[in-house]
């Protein structure tokens, strides 16, 4: 009893196998019965019928299809990519010194100009701690005049003690002077010689004392400098500036300033269309709220992301009403070179046995042949595919009932109708 159903399981498993696998091979056999059965009516007819024998034969029968006579044309071939808005510039500005804010804050969604007091904290006894070491300063340099006196006097004895050292040496080599007086004088001039390298070390500590007095009111004059946070550049306040009476330690938040004018267009572009995209190429975009926008390409990445394998495309564009705002999602079409292509209708595209993505068009003699091609882009009004040459017929009707190499019996059209 289980012996049907079983031979029934295989029939129709043999059958689908021809019917998806085999199916060129199965065509060809029945076009090949098909000529084969004419020829046998052609040969019955000559037999029987004398008058027929110079009348040519009947021909074998061919699969009509509708052919589209199509010529390829010159398309801006722009570049599609999925991004986001993105702020020019957004930066945290943070306290470098521990005080008390004393100033009342600014609201986010202020606009501030660079240089904008954005927090004043209280200066506490920094003010008395600079005067202090300014008043070190004063004392220092005050002791200039005095470690330079002291140098020109020791230059002077010494002056005075090798002039009396010379003549010592004159007498004594006359017998005018003893060995005792030669000798004293000597020594006199190397106390000389020693009270010059004495008052010059004086000046050169005079001079280190000022330079380390410059250098503490410098660094005190800096902690009240960061006492004032303003803005650094002309933009929004993100957040709100930090409130009267807050503790502001290193590192404590102020306040967040975005720059919106210009705003970047952030995209990521795949591999295989990186180099169509060049710096300074016109783009367009069009975000989630339906409005456009139009800049140019500033910024392309040299380096891939190496989880996605795509590169960071940057477009800037004009905001000077602030209408846009970070972070919007946009649809953005970048401007490349011109291609010729063909404009076909989305059912033309087929596969061959190897799955590549083409279309079947009409060669020579009416013969079928495949043609790779690669899509450029779509329109409401169908395809555009390069890959073809610039004059093809490519078949629109009945391209899935024929393959490679069949002969067939074109209906030709033009792109027009």
């Amino acid at each position: 009893m289980r012996l049907i159903p079983l031979i029934t399981a295989i029939l129709v498993t043999a059958g689908l196998y021809l019917a998806v696998f085999e199916r060129d091979a199965l065509l060809a056999f029945a076009l090949g019965n098909a000529d084969a059965q004419q020829a046998d009516s052609g040969e019955g007819t000559a037999d029987t019928e004398a008058s027929g024998a110079g009348e040519p034969a009947v021909a074998g029968r061919k699969i009509g299809v509708v052919v589209l006579q199509s010529k390829a044309r010159t398309i801006d071939s722009a570049v599609i990519l999925r991004g986001q808005t993105e702020a020019v510039r957004q930066v945290q500005v943070r306290a470098q010194t521990s005080a008390t804010v004393i100033s009342e804050p600014s609201r986010k969604g202020a606009f501030v100009k660079a240089g904008e007091l954005l927090c004043q904290l209280d200066p506490g006894t920094r003010l008395a701690n600079l005067a202090e070491k300014q008043a070190r300063l004063s004392e220092a340099k005050s002791r200039v005049p005095e470690t330079k006196a002291r140098l020109e006097e020791a230059k002077a004895r010494l002056q005075e003690a090798q002039i009396n050292n010379n003549a010592a040496e004159k007498l004594a080599k006359g017998g005018y002077a003893s060995e005792t007086r030669l000798i004293s004088t000597k020594a006199t001039m190397r106390a000389a010689e020693a009270g010059i390298k004495s008052a010059e070390s004086g000046l050169e500590a005079t001079q280190s004392g000022i330079e380390a007095a410059a250098a503490a009111v410098a660094v005190a004059q800096r902690e009240i400098n960061w006492l004032t946070i303003t803005a650094p550049f002309e933009g929004v306040l993100e957040t709100d500036a930090a409130e009267l009476g807050s503790l502001m330690q290193p590192g404590s938040l102020c306040a967040t300033v975005i720059q919106l004018d210009p705003i970047k267009l952030v995209g990521y572009v795949p591999e295989t269309e990186v180099d169509r995209i060049k710096v300074g190429a016109m783009a367009g975009a069009e975000l989630a709220s339906g409005k456009r926008v139009q800049g140019r390409v500033v910024f392309l990445s040299r380096s891939a992301d190496p989880k996605t394998r795509t590169f960071e495309v940057d477009i800037s564009v004009p905001n000077t009403d602030l209408s846009i705002r970070d972070g919007q999602t946009a649809a953005i079409a970048i401007a490349s070179d011109g291609a010729l292509a063909h404009r076909l209708p989305q059912s033309a595209l087929t596969l061959n046995n190897e799955g590549q993505m083409g279309v079947r068009v009409v060669g020579p003699d009416n013969i079928v042949l495949f043609r790779p091609v690669v899509l450029v882009r779509d329109d409401i009004d169908g395809i555009w595919v390069s890959g073809l040459p610039e004059q093809a017929d490519v078949i629109v009707m009945g391209q899935d009932f024929v393959t490679q190499g069949v002969e067939v019996t074109p209906t030709y059209r033009t792109a027009a109708e």
